[in-house]
């Protein structure tokens, strides 16, 4: 029972950093591609999102077999516990990168389109996912802490380009949808800082053994 518990651990170790690899290829694709007006890679993002939903459920299933076949208890247990809810921020996270793509699709953007440079709010976003799933591979609480407070900066971003649209439609109402979905690509990206910074926390609860998402 103990070694087969021990590699079933070890394939859901592996599956989820799978996932996370996955998930952040598939996040800086869809930035890059709305940075290069890229729209093919754009409605490749959003054909293949089936993909991050499948290997999601084939997480979810490991954990939930796992769970009732060998009944793991404390490190075990709790590594499970984490892995369940990092699974679920990884799937939003997709969903959000595939959400970016198809409002990029939508403002039907050309040279006289409305421009934002999302640029400092992406790398600031795709750096804290990245710093996640390295903090998860090592357990380092102190880049899981680190994490968490750099989401701030991204909410301060999200906040600027609130601003900056909101004058842009008074200024341009015939392109109010145009920039509307614009703005909705910044609340995206902010969305997806969100979803990493509950990754880092769900770490912290894997270290510690303390939620702290309240906190």
């Amino acid at each position: 029972m103990s070694n087969q518990l021990t590699r079933a651990m070890h394939k859901i170790k592996k599956e989820i950093l799978s996932l996370g690899a996955m998930v952040e290829d598939r996040f800086k694709k869809t930035i890059y591609a709305v940075k290069t007006d890229d729209l093919e890679q754009a409605i490749q993002i959003i054909e293949t999102d089936y993909l991050v939903d499948a290997q999601e459920v084939e997480v979810e299933e490991e954990c939930l077999k796992t769970l009732a076949l060998y009944h793991p208890v404390a490190t075990d247990l709790r590594l499970i516990t984490a892995v369940i809810k990092i699974n679920t921020d990884l799937e939003r996270i997709a969903d959000y990168a595939a959400n970016i793509a198809r409002r990029f699709k939508a403002s039907g953007r050309n040279s006289n389109s409305f421009q934002y440079d999302y640029t400092a709010m992406a790398d600031q976003a795709a750096k804290m996912l990245k710093l996640s799933l390295d903090a998860l591979v090592s357990l380092d609480g102190n880049l899981a802490y680190k994490v968490r407070e750099m989401d701030e900066k991204v909410n301060a971003m999200r906040n600027e380009a609130y601003s900056v649209m909101k004058e842009a439609i008074l200024k341009n109402p015939e392109k109010v949808e145009e920039i509307i979905n614009m703005y909705l690509i910044s609340r995206h990206i902010e969305r997806v800082g969100d979803h990493t910074k509950n990754i880092a926390e769900e770490v912290i609860y894997l270290i510690e053994g303390e939620i702290i998402r309240h906190s």
